[in-house]
């Protein structure tokens, strides 16, 4: 069987003269150590939104939406996700215990993505009407 990665494919890989072969040695050991793996609690978590994000997907792609919208605090710029890495950050930080780096989507139309939260009551709102369709048709 052969693993298939959800990671970009590195156009540098093996390349001795790669531009961010310097920054790997930034990385340095001892700040890797101090990572520490997820709680039992937190994987929970991160699997319950891997459950939600592929509801919404199956929602919001076919309304053409490309995926949310985060508000970062650290920057308080809106940051444009699409559905395949938002997928791909959580797997990573279920595996390796923190998010991948990331290019920045290039140009978004905002108009095509949501947040969390809109997403959320979509979800919420189809279910809720569902539910009282069936319980009409009784």
């Amino acid at each position: 069987m052969v693993d298939v990665s959800d990671e970009p494919v590195d156009p540098f890989a093996g390349d001795p003269e790669d531009p961010a072969a310097e920054l790997a040695r930034l990385d340095s050991v001892d700040d890797l150590d101090l990572l520490e793996p997820l709680s039992l609690h937190e994987r929970e978590e991160v699997l319950a939104e891997l459950g939600d994000l592929d509801v919404f997907r199956t929602l919001l792609e076919p309304r053409g939406y490309r995926g949310l919208v985060v508000d970062c605090e650290g920057c308080a710029e809106p940051h444009y996700f699409d559905w395949e890495l938002l997928a791909g950050n959580l797997r990573n930080l279920l595996n390796e215990g923190r998010t991948r780096v990331h290019e920045p989507a290039f140009s978004p139309d905002p108009s095509c993505y949501v947040s969390w939260e809109y997403a959320r009551g979509f979800a919420d709102g189809v279910y809720e009407a569902s539910a009282a369709s069936e319980a009409d048709s009784r």
